[in-house]
């Protein structure tokens, strides 16, 4: 059975990665999403399956024991995939940061990277304020937005500005598809 392709879903805080890889898995039956591990807490009206919320030491004791194929810590929480175990003939979408693409991309070449800007900093403020993000965090997310989206786009082996959640779902499907093809799946 060929490996499964991963799928890298990425991009600051407040650019639709959520909503976008939810809509990917809803629209490609062959793609599965492993869901990351958060120490943070959730916000108000947050989906309760949108990450595994765990506590400091059950993420200490994953990553203590070699089970998360990346972690970050951001804004003093932490966040990692476990290493994902796909359903057979599915592919696999991880929604992560960019300090986690850049681990993925070294341990697996092979990952496509899509990485997704918005369409304006105000708009990406709009978002982060659309969630429930506290004013203090958006700062800080708008700031790591900043240093992320050069480092992002370098790494990337798509760059998508989601001014259109359709859209950009369409050309994520295609880019998806166009890369199966290439390798024979």
């Amino acid at each position: 059975m060929a490996k499964p392709l991963v799928v890298v879903v990425s991009g600051p805080g407040g650019v639709g990665k959520s909503t976008i890889v939810d809509a990917l898995v809803e629209r490609d039956p062959t793609l599965w999403l492993s869901r990351s591990w958060t120490t943070r807490q959730r916000r108000p009206g947050e989906a309760e399956d949108a990450y595994v919320f765990v506590t400091r030491e059950q993420f200490q004791d994953c990553l203590a024991k070699g089970g998360l194929l990346e972690w970050t810590e951001f804004l003093g929480n932490l966040y990692g995939t476990p290493t994902p175990h796909a359903p057979d003939g599915r592919d696999i979408v991880l929604e992560i940061e960019v300090d986690g693409a850049q681990q993925v991309k070294r341990l697996d070449s092979d990952a496509l990277l899509l990485f997704v800007l918005p369409p304006t900093r105000e708009e990406q403020r709009t978002r982060l304020i659309g969630r429930g993000d506290p004013d203090q965090r958006i700062e800080q997310r708008l700031r790591k937005a900043e240093i992320e989206e050069p480092v992002g786009m370098a790494i990337a082996d798509y760059v998508l500005v989601n001014d259109d959640l359709d859209s950009t779902i369409d050309e994520m499907l295609d880019l998806i598809n166009r890369t199966r093809a290439s390798r024979g799946q």
